[in-house]
């Protein structure tokens, strides 16, 4: 099979040759071997990891991202952000921790984000409210 790992500014990963592929969604973990049906599905912050036709394993940390598996060869995953490497152990440590933090002080941001705006439009209720009850008094 021919996997083919890329972010916004780089292919990661472009390898033939390779035999089976193990990643994670929100259902689990889940594997993929040559001549799997059409697929597609969404990565959680995990690694991936590959074995190749001369039995070495690789692996790439993966920030989310989403998973293609076309005609049972061509498998495709398009990640914001990922780290190659032959260590799991430091993957795993170490880039994993660093995507997880990551991806909470987005939420936390994003929650923010969403309180901002919603005191802006209670301010701006208020505003138009206070207009209208002066309109009413004349």
């Amino acid at each position: 099979m021919r996997l083919r790992i890329t972010t916004p500014l780089e292919v990661l990963v472009d390898e033939e040759g390779v035999t089976s592929l193990r990643a994670e969604d929100a259902s689990g973990g889940f594997g993929i071997l040559a001549g799997h049906a059409d697929f597609l599905t969404r990565l959680e912050v995990s690694v991936v990891s590959w074995r190749r036709a001369d039995a070495t394993q690789r692996y790439c940390a993966v920030r989310g991202g989403v998973l293609t598996v076309a005609g049972g060869r061509e498998i495709a995953i398009a990640t914001p952000e990922g780290v190659v490497g032959d260590d799991l152990l430091r993957l795993d440590e170490t880039i994993l921790a660093s995507f997880q933090a990551s991806e909470e002080t987005e939420r936390v941001e994003h929650v923010e984000q969403a309180r901002l705006q919603l005191n802006a439009i209670r301010q701006i209720m208020r505003h138009l409210q206070a207009g209208r009850r002066a309109e009413v008094r004349l």
